[in-house]
């Protein structure tokens, strides 16, 4: 078993707020939660993909529940595995957690190895579902979104679209390890230069309900 990182978000106590606020919320729901489902997990860009709202249109015979929380890393993710994942019983699982990792610079030896110990203990608890390791979005640290240095510096020091990729190929080769599917869904979400389309992002690194319309249109084969 791998060692965890220390969560670096518990040095922030408004962010821990949220996070225990999010956690409470997502208990209540799992109570009443239908087993057998869908479950979205994940950081920031999984929590505000508005995955619940959007299935509505979809017709599908499962339900999506999104169990995605801000600012969490993939140690925070192993400590609320049982609330995230396995209350739920889920026969599909679509994980996006790592940019955190990445941004905090948690050194990559523990990044990955506790991304492994997520997919270890998935692949033994939950062995028939079907699983769906996603590739990172791309951001856009060159345009103007109106934060401040210091912000534009926090957000992109650790976060640039060559590091998410060369974690997306690590993640990648996880998934392998445990003979579940890596997917890439992110087609139309990039401009010319590789970076993520300003119209579609608040920030250059989160997405807007349009960018997730893309996403869904991609991902919509393995719902």
């Amino acid at each position: 078993m791998t060692e965890q990182s220390t969560s670096l978000t518990s040095m922030n106590p408004a962010i821990k707020q949220v996070q225990s606020t999010i956690r409470a919320s997502y208990e209540e729901q799992n109570k009443t939660a239908k087993k057998g489902q869908i479950v979205f997990v994940g950081s920031s860009t999984m929590e505000i993909f508005p995955i619940e709202k959007m299935q509505q249109s979809l017709g599908l015979e499962m339900l999506i529940y999104n169990r995605g929380i801000r600012a969490t890393t993939t140690a925070d993710l192993l400590t609320s595995m049982d609330l995230c994942i396995f209350d739920l019983a889920p026969s599909k699982i679509f994980i996006n957690i790592g940019t955190n990792d990445l941004g905090f610079g948690v050194p990559e030896a523990t990044f990955l190895g506790n991304y492994d110990e997520i997919l270890q203990q998935i692949k033994g608890k939950l062995p028939n579902a079907q699983v769906f390791v996603m590739a990172y979005y791309p951001v856009n640290p060159v345009e103007d979104f109106g934060e401040s240095e210091a912000e534009h510096e926090s957000l992109f020091a650790r976060r640039t679209n060559e590091i998410l990729e060369s974690a997306s190929n690590k993640v990648a080769q996880l998934a392998q390890k445990y003979h579940f599917e890596f997917i890439n869904v992110n087609a139309g979400l990039s401009d010319a230069d590789g970076n993520l389309r300003q119209e579609l992002t608040f920030d250059g690194g989160h997405m807007l309900p349009a960018g997730y319309e893309v996403v869904l249109g991609n991902m919509k084969k393995y719902l």
